[in-house]
């Protein structure tokens, strides 16, 4: 009987710690917010949460928040019943922004930091056999490859003269795999043709149209599409090394139907440079606006970016640019809102529910992603994607989250 408690106990006191590790895991090393925006952090009994001048903010077993007041840095420090301290928290507190919501088509060029592995196949030799050079690397597709005998490789032009300098010696490949920078040997084949191969498909660019979300004149910085720009064949963030912003002449709309999303086709040549991307992340593409003439917007046009406490269900409306005039405005109606979401972009779900978009597009379509969504006024999101089975339908991410990204690149 007495084993048994035991174990009861220690099972007990376990699962407590296995609880306040799994929150204080959840409460983040640094927080970005807008000034007045209220900072949410999930605790449990005995987790006390103090700024630098040990004024406590929050115990409790619940959510503690606290409005944002003074903008600028400041350390938050948590800790387990005022004694021991667990972690500190950085904390960034920026001020109101207004930007310009812009909801023109443009077209995106993006290079590679590295190659990107898209593919493997096998190698014919010149003695006729097969070979597989990659196998038993740890290569995968979606890895970047940085580095070959410590050249930097910035193209596939540069891959493919350093692999055929190689006479069939093996080479050192330096890569990265999922933010992780590994390194293996590879031995080059040589072919038929005299060439030396390692039988993988590589890419150092990328390209396609989408919406320009936002312009801030103080920073002079972009905020596009909502979303990251992934490779079409590994699905994988493209980790960029540089970037166009470029003008795009509207070719044709394809109306969206279920089970078929629609799409906008542009065309990006001959047209005229908007700025340069810094930025691909999972909530969209970010850079600086070098020629405002091109991006053609009414800069007296400003919008407050709205703190996600004052976003509400119901009637909204989004701006976009369907047939290579001004962007025109369309209503939706904001189904749900997802408040607490800072992981992905999926903010907020919406609906479209103007008559002439409908008709036009059948709803949300590709190419529309970064179409800036407006309330009461205020800039509150951007289109991000759309429900297959019901193109009418889709997500919006928070625009604050945007902009957060946007002030990382200045």
């Amino acid at each position: 009987m007495k084993n048994y408690l035991k174990m009861l106990l220690l099972v007990f006191f376990l699962s407590i710690v296995y609880s306040y590790t799994l929150v204080i895991e959840t409460i983040p090393n640094e927080l970005v917010v807008f000034e007045g925006e209220k900072i949410s952090v999930k605790t449990l009994l005995g987790l006390n949460i103090k700024n630098e001048n040990q004024q406590t903010i929050e115990t409790s077993s619940s959510n503690g928040e606290k409005l944002s007041q003074d903008v600028g840095k400041s350390t938050l420090e948590v800790s387990l019943f005022d004694n021991i301290l667990l972690k500190n928290v950085e904390v960034s507190v920026l001020p109101k922004t207004k930007v310009i919501p812009v909801g023109n088509i443009a077209g995106v060029k993006l290079y590679t930091s590295g190659v990107l592995v898209v593919g493997m196949s096998e190698i014919e030799g010149n003695d006729n056999k097969k070979y597989k050079p990659y196998e038993n690397t740890g290569i995968k597709e979606g890895d970047t490859i940085i580095k070959v005998n410590d050249k930097n490789i910035n193209s596939t032009s540069d891959l493919i003269q350093t692999v055929n300098l190689s006479q069939g010696h093996d080479i050192s490949i330096k890569y990265v795999h999922q933010q992780e920078t590994k390194e293996c040997s590879i031995t080059p084949v040589k072919t038929n043709n005299s060439q030396y191969k390692i039988g993988l498909w590589v890419r150092d660019s990328a390209a396609g149209v989408g919406t320009v979300t936002f312009y801030d004149p103080t920073s002079k910085t972009f905020g596009a599409l909502g979303h990251g720009i992934t490779d079409i064949d590994t699905n994988e963030l493209i980790n960029i090394a540089s970037g166009e912003f470029i003008t795009t002449r509207i070719l044709n709309i394809t109306k969206g139907e279920s089970g078929n999303p629609g799409k906008i086709q542009g065309t990006i040549e001959n047209q005229n440079n908007i700025g340069t991307i810094g930025k691909n992340t999972r909530f969209g593409i970010y850079g600086k606006v070098d020629n405002l003439a091109s991006l053609n917007i009414d800069t007296s046009k400003e919008a407050e970016v709205a703190l996600r406490e004052e976003i509400q269900i119901g009637k909204a409306k989004i701006l976009c640019s369907l047939d290579n005039q001004k962007p025109q405005e369309y209503e939706i109606e904001i189904e749900k809102i997802y408040k607490d979401n800072n992981y992905d972009n999926k903010s907020m779900k919406i609906k479209v529910t103007d008559e002439k978009l409908l008709e036009k597009t059948g709803g949300i379509i590709q190419g529309m992603s970064g179409s800036p969504v407006l309330q009461n006024g205020k800039f509150i999101g951007a289109i991000t994607h759309v429900l297959v089975n019901n193109p009418q339908e889709g997500y919006a991410v928070f625009g604050d989250i945007m902009l957060k990204q946007a002030k990382e690149i200045q």
